[in-house]
């Protein structure tokens, strides 16, 4: 599955994926996002955690499957780009600022905020096609929910 998926995400380009493609696509983008700063915490693994079962109606076994998977194809991903080609192909864009909004509750999971991150969500943002004004709201609808 996961040599599958990755084949696919590797191509020069790459078809549109099934739904369920597009899921792990976003996991794997949490993933690389909450290990941008070089430190991978539990804070914003619970929180990708969250954003997965919520966004998708997944019970905690289904969330941990996905999310090993994620983290796999995460490492075997040489950049971003794949990540969110497939994620822009495959959801409409309201719903890809709840996309930005995801990724940024887990760059906020910790409390920090480093230039990596910061460097990373927006190249994000730019590759999803969410303009700078829609960012930033979902940016601080991020912080509002995180506390």
């Amino acid at each position: 599955m996961i040599a599958s998926l990755l084949k696919r995400l590797m191509a020069p380009s790459p078809a549109e994926l099934p739904a369920t493609d597009a899921r792990i696509a976003l996991a794997a983008l949490l993933v690389r996002i909450a290990r941008s700063d070089g430190d991978y915490a539990e804070v914003e693994i619970e929180q990708i955690r969250r954003v997965l079962a919520r966004r998708y109606g997944l019970d905690k076994g289904a969330v941990g499957d996905l999310l090993m998977v994620a983290e796999n194809l995460e490492r075997d991903a040489p950049d971003t780009v794949r990540f969110t080609r497939a994620i822009k192909d495959a959801v409409p864009y309201e719903e890809r600022t709840g996309v930005v909004r995801a990724a940024w509750a887990v760059v906020l999971a910790d409390g920090e905020r480093s230039r990596e991150e910061n460097a990373l969500m927006r190249l994000i943002a730019s590759l999803l096609g969410v303009n700078d004004r829609d960012s930033a709201i979902a940016r601080h609808r991020a912080e509002r929910e995180t506390g």
